[in-house]
């Protein structure tokens, strides 16, 4: 086929290979969800599984994403008539799609007011957020909300809002007062119990925003927070993605993504204003999403975690190459054999081991360049659900958690600063300041990293700080990794 240079659009879409055409014709199906995050696990996840849905099933099911940060995607979307690629990445070769599952994009620092009047419309039913863990604003270890100075300036003044949670407020108080009818707001991050963590949010900043008891009962009574547990592994875009995407549609595509085969999505079913038919696009519907959502948080999320720091002190760019490492792979099957499946009650018929293996079957696709430094990211927010939790339920049982200590000890490596070769390592983390003061001013050796870490509450809680048997197993590890390096240490640990 001969490449063009012309963008992605409606009036391109009849030039696109039969295979590759949308679904749904963006402009055809009317608006009935807001989504906040246009990043690309939404575009590769979320928005898949919608168009799906409508397409077979119908419904008002249009999407306005929302950018809360970004204008790059949210111009190479406007330019582009809501339309995007996602292609598949199989170990055996790709394939190319375009989504009209978007029905419009808006940048929320743009015009947030107008944001705010989306959020209150009646039409609007569903509400969905992939905005990271740390876009929240809550205490990842007790859910409490952080009120920065943005954040009381949202909800205690009448400036437009600037920040995540001042914007939902807002939009929940607009649509109090039009009495604009039933919502469901859904969180698809990676937070544990995202839906009663999102419920937190809400009730704290109402309470910080002095709501009084009219709006605030409206509120507590026509708007639900279901649960979910989200899955798929989507690398972030490169022009490798971009070039890819041109050659299989014929036309430039500037908001491309790609991501693995497999996608799930677990939907806890409780949507006063409806919902679309995800179940009939491949989603799980249920009653209680939490086990799935520990299932995937300790097993892939902290395998992910786990590979990523590993890899990274070893000098491996992705994951794929990381557990190439000799010895990794062994040391993470023990880990969910020996650690996580001992540590919560999988969903009925699931073996934890099992889905371990196809994790780690997952993670060493080789058209997966996922960057171990990308993963790393955020590590004081992704710790706690993704590792410590395993250790608190492990020691609460009486039981050691040695495996998870060693993730644990490498994340405290990591933000050392240097890979086993002495190249630098980034510290792209909210706590990045106190995390780099608290180590300057400990004593420079493993028991002295692990004394100044453990000692900040918004990661250890007080409880597993003061363990002593966790904290001699993170410190051992830790004189390892930094004795032999990690080649060496899990090498012999295996």
């Amino acid at each position: 086929m001969a490449l063009t240079t012309d963008r992605l659009g409606l009036a391109t879409l009849r030039r696109l290979p039969v295979e590759c055409r949308p679904l749904l014709r963006p402009g055809t199906v009317p608006t009935g969800i807001v989504h906040l995050g246009l990043g690309a696990f939404h575009r590769a996840h979320q928005a898949v599984h919608t168009e799906a849905a409508v397409a077979v099933a119908g419904g008002d099911w249009g999407t306005v994403g929302v950018a809360p940060r970004s204008t790059a995607v949210v111009d190479a979307l406007a330019a582009q008539d809501a339309l995007f690629s996602v292609t598949t990445l199989a170990p055996g070769g790709t394939a190319t799609r375009v989504v009209g599952a978007l029905a419009g994009v808006r940048h929320a620092p743009r015009d947030p007011a107008a944001v705010v009047r989306l959020l209150a419309d009646p039409a609007i039913r569903v509400v969905t957020l992939t905005v990271t863990e740390k876009a929240y604003q809550l205490d990842p270890v007790t859910g409490t909300l952080c009120a920065d100075a943005d954040l009381l300036a949202d909800l205690t003044t009448d400036r437009p809002p600037r920040t995540v949670p001042g914007l939902l407020v807002r939009g929940l108080l607009a649509r109090a007062a039009a009495d604009a009818g039933p919502v469901a707001l859904v969180s698809c991050d990676n937070l544990p119990a995202n839906g009663r963590r999102l419920r937190g949010l809400v009730t704290q900043a109402l309470t910080l925003a002095r709501v009084p008891d009219g709006p605030a009962g409206w509120i507590a009574r026509q708007v639900s927070f279901p649960g979910t547990m989200v899955d798929r592994i989507v690398p972030a875009a490169t022009a490798d993605t971009l070039d890819t995407a041109r050659r299989a549609l014929g036309v430039t595509d500037l908001a491309a993504v790609a991501a693995e085969p497999y996608s799930q999505w677990v939907v806890e079913d409780d949507f006063p204003g409806g919902r679309p038919a995800w179940e009939r696009a491949g989603a799980v519907l249920t009653d209680d999403a939490g086990p799935w959502e520990r299932l995937k948080l300790r097993t892939l999320n902290g395998v992910h975690s786990a590979t990523a720091y590993l890899g990274a002190l070893a000098g491996a760019e992705t994951v794929a190459e990381a557990l190439a490492l000799p010895g990794l792979g062994d040391v993470l099957r023990r880990l969910v054999a020996e650690d996580v499946a001992a540590s919560f009650t999988p969903p009925p018929g699931v073996s934890v081991p099992a889905y371990g293996e196809e994790v780690l079957a997952r993670f060493a696709n080789p058209a997966i360049r996922h960057r171990t430094l990308q993963i790393a990211m955020d590590g004081s927010q992704k710790l706690p659900q993704r590792v410590l939790h395993t250790v608190a339920d492990l020691r609460a049982a009486g039981r050691p958690a040695r495996w998870a200590a060693l993730v644990v000890a490498a994340w405290v490596r990591f933000v050392l600063g240097h890979a086993d070769d002495g190249r630098p390592l980034p510290l792209d983390d909210p706590l990045a300041d106190r995390i780099r003061a608290a180590l300057a001013a400990a004593p420079g050796t493993p028991a002295g990293a692990v004394d100044a870490l453990f000692a900040l509450r918004e990661v250890f809680p007080a409880d597993l700080a003061a363990d002593d048997e966790v904290r001699a197993d993170v410190t051992g590890w830790l004189d390892a990794l930094d004795r032999h390096g990690v080649r060496a240490t899990v090498a012999g640990a295996a």
